[in-house]
């Protein structure tokens, strides 16, 4: 019987997120395509020269570590979210983050690559990724290998359906006041990253009751209605 090998990999990469925390990123890469985010590469892969080639390509793959579940057990069953938090499948059937190697893979699409202060940046738009997420390996996405005409999804056959999103005047004036000082226009993100439902699969029933996802600098509440949910106030932290 052959004994595990234990490998050492080297970050390449940190990715700066508007996620600035677990609760609120789609569970899915491409499913809000309002995320902005950047990957910046780190010493001594923060060369152009690696990226020589990559502007020909329109996605890449995100080889990166769930480094807030590093000290968290695996286990062997999980209950993905999809089932409503109730059957459980085999955690290699399922995307979840505690794993026996806590290692993530996102197909994402790329813009522009730049540098400032000989920092190297690459923009990705829909990114599902954690602010501070180590990146370790990137790879061009090839159209003819990588899209499966033919690949069943399982019992996620295809992506949820959106919940209708709303906004209080309030809310929608505090967004404004937030784009005006921070150039970022917030309500497109929060109608994408609400109507896909983060909340937990036991609270998914529940109504009425407040949430709360933080968006860069800003707190975003909000409730679930019978049939909707509705953005209460968006917070601005300085």
């Amino acid at each position: 019987m052959t004994s595990p090998t234990t490998f050492e990999f080297n970050q390449i990469g940190i990715i700066h997120s508007c996620y600035t925390e677990k609760f609120g990123i789609p569970r899915q890469p491409g499913l809000v395509k309002e995320t902005t985010a950047t990957l910046e590469l780190l010493p001594p892969f923060n060369r152009e020269d690696t990226l020589d080639g990559l502007e020909g390509f329109s996605h890449i793959w995100v080889h990166f570590i769930f480094h807030q579940c590093i000290q968290e057990k695996w286990k062997a069953k999980v209950r993905p979210p999809r089932l409503g938090g109730k059957a459980k499948m085999g955690v290699f059937a399922t995307r979840a983050t505690h794993r026996p190697n806590p290692i993530g893979l996102s197909v994402i699409k790329i813009g522009k690559i730049h540098k400032h202060n000989k920092r190297i940046f690459i923009d990705l738009h829909g990114a599902d990724l954690l602010d501070g997420t180590p990146v370790i390996d990137i790879k061009p996405y090839l159209p003819y290998a990588d899209i499966q005409a033919d690949a069943c999804g399982g019992f996620a056959p295809e992506k949820s359906p959106a919940f209708p999103v709303k906004f209080t005047e309030e809310a929608k004036q505090q967004a404004i006041t937030y784009k005006n000082k921070f150039e970022r226009n917030l309500l497109p993100l929060i109608e994408q990253v609400i109507e896909q439902d983060p909340r937990p699969s036991y609270l998914s029933n529940t109504t009425d009751r407040q949430h709360g996802v933080k968006l860069w600098n800003s707190n975003v509440k909000w409730l679930a209605k019978n049939d909707h949910f509705l953005v209460t106030e968006i917070e601005i932290e300085e």
